[in-house]
């Protein structure tokens, strides 16, 4: 698929002045004005985060609600059950609240719950506040969700139960009577960074707590390597304290892991240092396949295990349950390709929706962002869910989908989500109206340029300039994420030197060169490219990285496009 390239640019004049300031190549300088970092300072900030650049929580609003409403829980000797979603913030979030509030009171007046995916759906649940009734728990603590959750935290109170909320995402114009609400999207919060993740706002909470019952110094890092996991799951900027709690979350994951995360380690196979793409593409499936395929209560119950043998009988599970999801994966994506395929009347849709009644609720959302990456067209999978079609909407970049799915509302029986991700659900006999309604929307709305996929290029580079320096430096730019991306380079008029071949049919593995440099790369998908680049001359778009093999450890090009070269 034919891509759109974007070369950002940066101000010449902050460029040099950086240049003078750090002495490192001009090009790392642009990237870094580019991303709003203009002076020693800044760059010192950047590049050396330390723990005294947290903000502190008590800048949150209704912090002081919180702690007091929970410590007077303690000195009433009340039962609190902690909350949270079934995802990898969620089930991150819950773990260290559990963790730490046992460590702080009688143990046995704490305990958690996470709501079944497919039983209860998504957040706060009636059948979690019954729990909660039933047991003679008077304090939920909810984590990553509740923000929403006005009917039901206002049945809490008719059965006496009190509500903490921490929450990220964003509030409606109406919120839920909570004790105490923490979530810094709040329009009349003042703290200062706005995009912590649900586990990152819990964190806040247990930092209060710490100061006001004046446990030991240090001992909430224990936390941070489940605080950088929630981080890297929910694709949260990596920006200000995002990009403090991550780079120390990393130091703790590859220093001292807890029993959960050195346990999924152990089996994902990772062997050399833990970094962000490992956490993305390692970690967080294997969690968030307990959701997905079966209960995620496994996954806290990895993430507070007392020792490493109980955390790895856990982490097998969700092993076990994350080969059954890649399964599904495959087979279901496989099955909606070929229905595009052989369906010549999807081919010229500016959506897509799809249903099938036997594929499973788990993998929808992740099938749909599969089509999105191989069509890249706004789309909706769906399954059968009971007497209803349910599924999962992904988007293209600047395309609202919410807004798209909102205007076919009439068709619905739910749905919920943001610009980029939504879910649905709807009688069976609507999906064929809908699918009509929601091309239409879609067709009226979306550009052409959204039609295409956008690599942006932080700068142009030449080969000889890839040397270790470089690239140590801009390995100190980690950890990498929404807002602080791995940077992108282009190189022009590049030559295959005659030694570039495809592997295992479909990747390339390149032998290139630009004036007197030569350099190798891979092409993960690329072998279609070949036969451009044996014509040469070309542009390549890449990022930097190392390869190791028998022992020797070079610097590549990882290749993300290539076009052939203008004359």
């Amino acid at each position: 698929m034919k891509k759109r390239w974007t070369i950002l640019t940066a101000d010449p004049a902050k460029s040099s002045s950086l240049q003078q300031q750090l002495g490192i190549h001009p090009v790392l300088c642009d990237i870094l004005v580019q991303r709003g970092i203009e002076t020693f300072e800044a760059a010192r900030s950047f590049f050396r985060p330390n723990p005294g650049q947290l903000h502190s929580p008590w800048l949150m609003k209704n912090m002081q609600l919180a702690v007091e409403r929970i410590q007077t829980a303690f000195s009433r000797r009340e039962k609190i059950l902690v909350f949270g979603d079934y995802d990898v913030d969620g089930t991150t979030s819950v773990a260290c609240m559990y963790r730490f509030l046992r460590s702080v009171c009688e143990p046995e007046l704490v305990d958690f719950y996470i709501p079944h995916r497919y039983r209860e759906g998504y957040g706060v649940s009636r059948q979690g506040i019954d729990f909660a009734a039933e047991n003679n728990f008077s304090l939920i603590i909810s984590l990553d969700c509740g923000i929403k959750s006005t009917d039901l935290i206002t049945y809490a109170r008719t059965r006496n139960i009190d509500f903490i909320v921490c929450d990220h995402h964003l509030p409606d114009a109406t919120l839920p009577p909570a004790v105490a609400i923490l979530n810094p999207k709040q329009s009349d919060c003042p703290y200062p960074y706005k995009e912590l993740c649900g586990c990152g706002v819990g964190f806040k909470l247990i930092s209060a707590l710490a100061e006001t019952l004046q446990r030991p110094p240090g001992e909430t890092t224990t936390y941070l390597d489940l605080v950088a996991t929630a981080i890297a799951a929910d694709i949260v900027p990596i920006t200000g304290e995002n990009r403090i709690l991550a780079w120390y979350g990393l130091q703790r994951a590859n220093q001292q892991p807890g029993n959960g995360i050195k346990a999924l380690m152990f089996l994902s196979g990772i062997t050399r240092e833990m970094n962000i793409s490992n956490l993305v593409f390692m970690i967080a499936p294997r969690v968030n396949a307990a959701g997905r395929m079966d209960d995620a209560t496994k996954a806290v119950k990895m993430f507070i295990a007392d020792t490493y043998e109980e955390a790895l009988a856990y982490a097998e599970q969700l092993h076990s349950d994350n080969d059954d999801r890649r399964e599904a994966d495959a087979s279901i994506t496989g099955e909606a390709l070929a229905m595009i395929r052989d369906n010549e009347a999807l081919h010229h849709r500016k959506s897509t929706v799809l249903y099938q009644p036997h594929w499973h609720k788990g993998v929808v959302g992740i099938v749909a962002s599969r089509l999105t990456e191989h069509y890249y067209r706004p789309t909706i999978v769906l399954t059968l869910s009971g007497e209803y079609a349910a599924g999962s909407a992904r988007s293209v970049a600047g395309f609202n989908l919410y807004e798209a799915i909102h205007a076919c509302r009439e068709h619905l029986l739910g749905y919920g989500g943001h610009f980029a991700a939504a879910g649905l659900t709807l009688l069976p006999e609507n999906i064929e109206p809908f699918a009509e309604a929601f091309e239409k929307v879609v067709s009226s709305q979306i550009t052409p340029d959204q039609l295409v996929p956008e690599i942006v290029i932080d700068a142009t580079l030449r080969l000889a300039d890839i040397k270790p320096n470089l690239f140590n430096i801009i390995r100190q730019m980690e950890p990498f994420g929404p807002g602080n991306m791995r940077p992108v380079f282009l190189s022009r008029q590049v030559t295959d030197t005659g030694h570039s071949k495809i592997v295992k049919e479909q990747h390339l593995r390149l032998v290139v060169r630009q004036e007197n440099t030569t350099l190798t790369g891979i092409f993960f998908g690329g072998a279609e490219h070949y036969p451009l680049l044996r014509q040469g001359p070309v542009d390549l778009v890449y990022t930097v990285d190392e390869n190791e093999f028998n022992g020797s450890v070079s610097l590549q090009l990882k290749v993300i496009d290539i076009r052939p070269s203008a004359t």
